[in-house]
C-alpha cells in the first residue's frame, strides 16, 4: 500500500520521497526510533554487540530501522521486538533472497518500506537512496562495522548533513577502518556501554524472552545461532544454571 501522508521524520532528506509504500504495522512510524547498519561481513565481536543492542533498545520501546541486507542489518532486525525494514527494491521481490523468511516475518510482525513499485529490482543507485530512508527515519546512526568504502559510511554522510548524531562501537584498528575514521576526524561518538548508551531512548519495559530462549535451544542450534537471535540472555542462562553449553550446544537443566 502507499502511504497517504507525511512522514515527519523524512523531511530531514534532501528530498522528500514522492512515493512511500509499505507492507506491514504502519503504527511503528510513531515510535521512537533507531538506525542501525554495518558492514555484510561483520566479525563475531560486532555480532555480539549488535544483538545485545537491539534487543536493549526493544526493551526501552524503540523501533529499530535497518536496510534488510546480510550481516549487521540481518541482525539487527532479529533481535528487535519492533523493526522497520527498509528496501532498495519493490516490496513483492525478497532481496537478497537468504533472507526471504526474514521479510515475511517483518511483513507480518514488523513493517517493510520502500520507495520503489513493485516489480522494481534493486540497483546500485538505488541501494543509496535505501540508505538515506533509513537514516532519515532514525533518531541517530549507529554503524556498528565499516570498512572506509561502503555505503555505511556514505550513511554517515546522510546523517551529518541531517544534523543527526553518529555512534559507532570501538574496533580494533584493522577491524573496522571506517568507523575508526569517523572516531579519528571526530565525526561519531563511542559506545563503550550498551546498559549506558540505551538509557538514552526511553524507560526500560518488560520483555518476556526466556520461555522464547529455552524453547529455541531445543532445536539443536549452535551457540553462535543463538547469539545471533539472543544476545547476551544466553551467557545470563549459563551463569543462572538454567542452561549447559558443550561442545558449543545446549543442554537444558
Amino acid at each position: 500500500m502507499k502511504i497517504e501522508f507525511n512522514v515527519e521524520e523524512l523531511n530531514s532528506m534532501k528530498k522528500y520521497p514522492k512515493n512511500l509504500y509499505y507492507k506491514g504495522n504502519i503504527e511503528l512510524l510513531k515510535y521512537p526510533k533507531v538506525s542501525i547498519v554495518g558492514t555484510r561481513r561483520p566479525i563475531n565481536y560486532t555480532k555480539n554487540l549488535v544483538s545485545k543492542l537491539s534487543l536493549e533498545l526493544s526493551k526501552r520501546g524503540v523501533c529499530i530501522v535497518s536496510g534488510g541486507a546480510m550481516g549487521v542489518d540481518s541482525i539487527a532486525h532479529k533481535n528487535a521486538k519492533h523493526t522497520i525494514s527498509v528496501l532498495a527494491n519493490g516490496l513483492d521481490i525478497r532481496y537478497p533472497k537468504v533472507n526471504s523468511s526474514l521479510f515475511e516475518k517483518i511483513e507480518n510482525e514488523g513493517l517493510l518500506l520502500s520507495q520503489f513499485e513493485e516489480g522494481f529490482r534493486a540497483t546500485p543507485w538505488s541501494f543509496v537512496v535505501r540508505n538515506e530512508l533509513v537514516v532519515a527515519l532514525g533518531k541517530v546512526l549507529i554503524i556498528a562495522e565499516a570498512d572506509e568504502k561502503s555505503g555505511s559510511m556514505r550513511s554517515a554522510e546522510y546523517a551529518l548533513k541531517m544534523g543527526k548524531e553518529v555512534y559507532v562501537f570501538p574496533h580494533r584498528i584493522e577491524d573496522s577502518k571506517g568507523t575508526n575514521l569517523l572516531l579519528k576526524e571526530g565525526l561519531a561518538k563511542p559506545i563503550y556501554d550498551i546498559d549506558e548508551f540505551v538509557k538514552k531512548f526511553g524507560k526500560e519495559e518488560e520483555i518476556f524472552l526466556q520461555d522464547e530462549f529455552l524453547e529455541y535451544c531445543k532445536n539443536n542450534i549452535s551457540l553462535e545461532d543463538a547469539l545471533e537471535k539472543f544476545g547476551s540472555i544466553v551467557y545470563e542462562y549459563e551463569l543462572d544454571g538454567k542452561i549447559e553449553i558443550i561442545n558449543f550446544k545446549f543442554t537444558i537443566n
